[in-house]
């Protein structure tokens, strides 16, 4: 069987030359490999209101299944992305429920968004690695853990922000009450700022 390689969310970078989709970077656990992997606007949305810890209005569909696993007791045991053929990235999800154990395949955007709702384990194969993973060396591995430290104390989280234009108004209010409810006053600025851009639309 072939060896496989644990990774970790690192962040996104956006696509210049693909409008409306991100590069989702999977860095190497314990190495200095990074896997990027090409995603839409909303599944790159989806990711990172995990990633930042920032709850949704309403629940996402990532959300859905992960609340409907929970309730049913299935396990999500790990993620697998499996195979890369003509620029698509192939992966499935184990499951667990009881004894029975069950592979799901599915998009990777998707697969990645659950197993961050899951806390499950993130794999790929060593010669996906070998073949598409960009090597770091250890001084610029260094200056980003550096760099995404301190992005954390300004701004909370990774480096990419929730694009909030996407939500509609009324989610916009409902996020904005519970932001200041909860005292969260920067997020709450985030919001209003942007309720006010979406008034001036009108």
């Amino acid at each position: 069987m072939e060896s496989r390689v644990r990774l970790s969310v690192l962040g996104f970078s956006f696509n210049q030359n693909k409008t409306g989709s991100y590069g989702l970077v999977l860095a190497e656990e314990n190495g200095l490999r990074r896997l990027m992997v090409v995603v839409g606007t909303p599944e790159a949305q989806s990711i990172a209101f995990q990633l930042q810890k920032t709850p949704p209005p309403r629940p996402l569909t990532h959300d859905l299944m992960h609340n409907i696993f929970r309730q049913f007791n299935i396990e999500v045991v790990e993620i697998d992305i499996y195979r890369y053929d003509d620029g698509i990235f192939y992966s499935r999800i184990l499951l667990r429920q009881g004894e029975a154990l069950v592979d799901i395949e599915s998009r990777t955007s998707d697969a990645v968004s659950i197993a961050l709702r899951a806390n499950a384990p993130i794999y790929t194969t060593e010669s996906i690695m070998q073949t598409l993973g960009i090597v770091f060396d250890e001084k610029t591995v260094s200056q980003e853990k550096m760099e995404n430290e301190e992005e954390q104390e300004v701004n909370g989280d990774l480096n990419l922000n929730v694009d909030y234009s996407l939500l509609k108004k009324d989610e916009l209010q409902t996020m904005l009450d519970e932001a200041v409810k909860g005292e969260d006053y920067e997020l709450a600025s985030i919001l209003r700022d942007e309720l006010k851009k979406k008034d001036s639309d009108f």
